[in-house]
């Protein structure tokens, strides 16, 4: 897999920085550094391509989830993240999953399946999934955004989300925007939610 890392403070977050369809490992960086001006920041790029345009999963139509690819890349982005923390040194206590649309939903993935990620800002995230671990995340916080008019991830399934969580004992604080762009109102709310 394709990543940038830039070194922050030793104490700071270390924020993993996961770009939504057609992005890349530059995509998130000034969010990251705004989020958090002294955080490590790990962006990495989906190794899927949909049309030429990088993800971090298949899905067999939009909305529409291959579940069995989900399930392989997420365990390989894992092992990635694992991978870096022993090479740069950093402790997956203090990882804060940071996802945008597809990054998102593969945040929520490593959430559901590895207790040890508890902190992520899951940006209009869509998880239409069937086979969902149901062990409680009491110790997961969680930053969503959300839109009322999201062209890609309706009402309902953002609702979903919610519940999914929510149903597991995990900490949720939501803002609801209007559409499915990434706005600095989001961004300004998860940096004061992560200093909180």
């Amino acid at each position: 897999m394709h990543a940038i890392f830039q070194q922050g403070h030793p104490e700071a977050p270390v924020l993993v920085l996961l770009h939504g369809t057609g992005g890349d490992e530059h995509s998130l960086l000034e969010v990251g550094k705004t989020l958090n001006q002294q955080a490590s920041l790990l962006s990495i790029r989906g190794n899927v391509l949909e049309n030429g345009m990088p993800r971090f999963f298949r899905r067999l139509a939009e909305g529409v989830y291959d579940e069995a690819d989900l399930a392989a890349r997420g365990a390989e982005l894992n092992e990635f993240i694992q991978e870096a923390a022993e090479k740069y040194q950093f402790s997956l206590s203090n990882v804060v999953l940071v996802g945008y649309s597809n990054g998102a939903n593969i945040a929520i993935h490593l959430l559901l399946s590895d207790p040890t990620f508890q902190q992520a800002i899951l940006f209009h995230p869509m998880y239409p999934v069937d086979n969902i671990p149901t062990q409680s995340l009491p110790e997961t916080r969680i930053f969503m955004s959300l839109g009322t008019h999201d062209p890609i991830v309706p009402v309902a399934e953002s609702q979903h989300v919610i519940q999914l969580f929510e149903d597991r004992q995990a900490s949720v604080t939501t803002l609801w925007t209007r559409s499915h762009q990434l706005t600095y109102e989001e961004v300004q709310q998860a940096q004061e939610w992560l200093h909180a």
